[in-house]
């Protein structure tokens, strides 16, 4: 499995984005981790409720407001992304100079609508 995108902030709830996300990035055959607050599942998808040292993660898409995101600087660093998706609301500049001084690409935009337009 390459190519992974880790949904951080998946939730279980059909009417939040993380969870439509999950499944449009299902939808497009592409390879799936969501870690949450809660265990939980979307589809065949299994929200993990504790950091996981998943492996070969391409795309870290971020549905939680910038105090959230705080505890998982060192961690998403870590995975070692291609880059990390800022979806409305998760813009946060302090993280942003972060990942540009580790390499890591940061998209301000929208995984639905980049899914949408084939600019994923």
């Amino acid at each position: 499995m390459k190519n992974v995108t880790l949904v951080l902030g998946a939730s279980a709830n059909p009417n939040r984005y993380s969870n439509i996300a999950i499944k449009r990035l299902l939808d497009k055959e592409l390879f799936v981790k969501a870690l949450g607050i809660k265990k939980g599942k979307v589809v065949t998808i299994k929200i993990d409720d504790e950091k996981q040292d998943y492996k070969n993660i391409d795309t870290v898409t971020l549905y939680l407001n910038p105090k959230r995101q705080v505890e998982y600087y060192n961690y998403i660093i870590g995975l070692k992304p291609r880059r990390v998706i800022f979806n409305p609301g998760a813009e946060n500049e302090e993280f942003v100079k972060l990942l540009e001084e580790n390499n890591i690409e940061p998209v301000i935009a929208c995984t639905l609508v980049m899914l949408s337009i084939n600019q994923y």
